[in-house]
């Protein structure tokens, strides 16, 4: 009876998402194609048995090295089929996982949930494809987990490139602290409508391109699901994750050649809906200044800034950001 119920939730959620011309997502993507192979790594991590999705994709004439793409909080590892299509093409084999908690991965909820975690997670998953030196990219709060894991694993990291990555300011010293339980229930009630206009007014500085409803559809296209609330637990806690363990502190511990590629437009800022003073909340998130401030605190490091771009760089102005990229990975 339990699992006919189930499968008639399914069908009568699946039918309402139809309607709008795309189905219902499980909460590990199965019904989502993934613009490369997708393979898996089961390991055992807090005496759980878990698996990370990763693509592993090969150039046609390889160069030698190997490049690791880490993704944002909002986003997985599908959003970066163009920068994998530009770094095959050079030579570059690129490793492409999703987290623990993220895209078709693995979504456990009695999991304590670091950077160092999930950075010890990536490093497994290298050390079983037997890679020992990386160029890493990580955007976002793949930009966080990137510093991190440079700063674990410096042996391991070639170069560094940070895409817009989120924790150039420590937010939380003039926002308040948000609780894991009123973050969930938040989650709750997520929707296509509210996190379009987060997206548009954060990542975007109210411009948008029809292109990025993909993106809005990986993470509410599976709101209907009966097991939707497992991924909203997961998500509250990696907001609190992203709040709580600042990398801003330790850039300047980084020893590894580091781009910034800085879409200044953008206005991402965990916390910034909650500061009551609007002064201070108008100063978070100035990816203008906190582009510069952060190459500054960063040795051996080189700023590129993208006038009037967003959050995602490699979204919305994929040739600017490409040109870069591939100059400082070969070059640099």
């Amino acid at each position: 009876m339990k699992k006919y119920i189930y499968l008639l939730l399914f069908s009568l959620f699946s039918f309402g998402a139809m309607a709008q011309n795309r189905p219902v997502l499980d909460i590990m993507l199965t019904n989502y194609q993934y613009p490369f192979e997708v393979k898996y790594f089961e390991f055992e991590s807090q005496n759980q048995q878990l698996k990370m999705a990763y693509m592993d994709v090969l150039p046609k004439k390889a160069n030698g090295k190997t490049v690791v793409l880490m993704h944002g909080k909002n986003f997985n590892g599908a959003y970066w089929k163009t920068t994998i299509d530009a770094l095959t093409k050079n030579g570059y084999r690129v490793i492409v996982p999703d987290q623990i908690g993220f895209g078709k991965s693995s979504k456990p909820i009695a999991y304590q949930f670091t950077f160092q975690q999930l950075a010890l997670n990536t490093k497994m998953l290298l050390d079983k494809l037997q890679i020992a030196k990386i160029d890493l990219i990580g955007h976002s709060m793949g930009g966080m987990l990137a510093t991190r894991f440079a700063l674990m694993y410096p042996e391991h990291v070639a170069k560094l490139v940070l895409e817009n990555p989120i924790g150039l300011e420590d937010w939380k010293l003039v926002a308040p602290y948000t609780a894991i339980e009123t973050n969930y229930k938040q989650e709750l009630q997520a929707n296509y409508e509210s996190t379009k206009k987060y997206q548009l007014g954060f990542y975007y500085d109210n411009q948008w391109k029809p292109e990025y409803d993909e993106w809005v559809y990986l993470l509410t296209g599976w709101v209907n699901h009966p097991e939707y609330a497992i991924v909203a637990k997961v998500n509250a806690l990696t907001t609190d994750m992203i709040f709580t363990q600042p990398v801003v502190y330790e850039f300047e511990q980084l020893n590894v050649p580091t781009l910034l590629i800085i879409g200044t437009r953008d206005r991402t800022a965990i916390g910034k809906n909650l500061v009551k003073d609007p002064n201070i909340a108008a100063q978070m998130g100035q990816y203008q200044l906190l582009g510069k401030q952060t190459q500054q605190k960063i040795k051996n490091s080189k700023l590129v800034e993208l006038d009037n771009v967003g959050h995602l760089p490699h979204i919305e102005v994929f040739n600017q950001y490409i040109t870069p990229l591939l100059e400082f990975l070969n070059n640099y």
